[in-house]
């Protein structure tokens, strides 16, 4: 399961990987800013591109329905943000928090989420993580900044990213990361003493003399970082736009993991994450739905030969942290007796003969054969369904219900 890139939907993945198994996770999604961004053409990224635009058609909006059950405030917040913002915006956020809930589930409680993003939407997800994660896990609004990029005569230049880091729990791990001093600093530690160690003499009012010593490791990074954006004449360089330097990700994980800990992207995009992970002998999990996957396998294969042994699959990986129960009489009796004889999705009642065993998540999204994924539905709303995710037959019943009110016979 680790050092494996999945291609296919992140949601999929995440629904099938064990609770409590990644030590960090970061992500760098599209950032809702409609555009489309595809590499050149004879590039390394060639082929690739991803859409970073938001309709109804990327997100069901049924899901909202299902969100309202386990995260009531934030269904509503998010409904808001449509009036507020806009639908695409609102669609944005159901998509990223059916995602952040199952990453919030994987994630161990001594883990770290480093969420990157930019003005468009971070104060909306960061929200978002606050009902998720708890508001008090949230820990720095780190300012990524940067040169380069396009120059506006419109607005301040924009030079920086935001990167929302939370923890699970307050129980987490955060390795003391240093930065160089700056020139002037180092200056001022004029002296050098027989082991080679810079120090500065401080002459006090009181006309005392103490001498300091200049930490040789460095100082605590701040909450901004001043990061080169990857120039095309670098040797990491993959031509894809929004590649991310190693120098950032190396940062994050070596400050957010221990050697051995494993580190999942879910938007992996061209594997910078997982190329960090691996060079600082962490493990990894890369995630990305793009169909022409090439450019990431080529990059972890090519990394100076270290990629020998990783697995590239389509495959939905299956839960073994939850205990198997086959769909039986047994399992049919106490759901029955808990849904008290109702269909899970239209709420009518029937005889339990009339109701059929049903995946709540289907196994082919990343769900399993365990009690906790079952439910009863009926022929009509099970055969409905089939194996599209509940939200999908929501969608069908609300629709026939408005149909029916306006005295439309539904399927005519």
């Amino acid at each position: 399961m680790t050092n494996t890139l999945y291609t296919n939907d992140n949601l999929f993945i995440l629904n099938g990987l064990n609770s409590n198994l990644v030590d960090l996770i970061y992500l760098d999604p599209p950032f809702n800013t409609n555009k489309i961004y595809s590499a050149p053409i004879g590039s390394k990224a060639a082929g690739t591109s991803f859409k970073d635009m938001w309709t109804w058609k990327d997100v069901n909006e049924a899901y909202l329905d299902t969100l309202a059950d386990k995260y009531p405030v934030l269904a509503k917040y998010i409904a808001n943000v449509g009036a507020i913002h806009s639908k695409p915006m609102m669609a944005y956020l159901t998509y990223m928090a059916q995602r952040i809930i199952q990453m919030h589930r994987v994630l161990k409680d001594t883990g770290s989420i480093y969420l990157h993003c930019d003005p468009t939407a971070s104060h909306y997800l960061k929200i978002l993580l606050d009902e998720v994660f708890g508001k008090s896990n949230f820990r720095n609004e780190i300012v990524w900044c940067y040169t380069g990029g396009t120059d506006s005569k419109t607005t301040w230049q924009k030079k920086h990213d935001i990167i929302l880091f939370y923890t699970k729990t307050k129980n987490y791990l955060l390795n003391p990361y240093y930065v160089p001093f700056k020139e002037n600093t180092i200056k001022r530690f004029n002296k050098i003493d027989e082991d080679g160690k810079r120090y500065k003499i401080n002459k006090l009012k009181s006309g005392r003399v103490t001498i300091t010593y200049m930490k040789e490791e460095g100082k605590l990074a701040p909450d901004y970082w001043n990061i080169p954006i990857v120039n095309v004449t670098y040797q990491e360089a993959t031509s894809y736009r929004t590649q991310k330097p190693l120098d950032l990700l190396k940062r994050i994980i070596t400050a957010s993991s221990n050697k051995g800990d494993i580190v999942m992207d879910p938007f992996c995009g061209c594997a910078t994450t997982c190329v960090a992970a691996h060079q600082l002998g962490r493990k990894w999990i890369g995630i990305d739905i793009e169909p022409s996957a090439h450019l990431l396998v080529d990059r972890l294969s090519d990394e100076t030969g270290m990629f020998k042994d990783f697995i590239n699959t389509k495959l939905i990986p299956e839960r073994t942290d939850i205990t198997f129960e086959a769909p039986s009489q047994s399992v049919k009796e106490r759901l029955y007796k808990e849904q008290k004889g109702l269909c899970n999705a239209c709420g009518k009642g029937f005889d339990i003969w009339n109701l059929e065993i049903d995946h709540i998540i289907p196994k082919s999204k990343g769900g399993g054969d365990y009690y906790e994924n079952y439910q009863l539905l009926c022929s009509s709303c099970n055969k409905i369904k089939g194996v599209r995710p509940m939200e999908y037959l929501r969608m069908k019943i609300k629709v026939r219900e408005e149909m029916l009110k306006d005295k439309i016979i539904f399927g005519e």
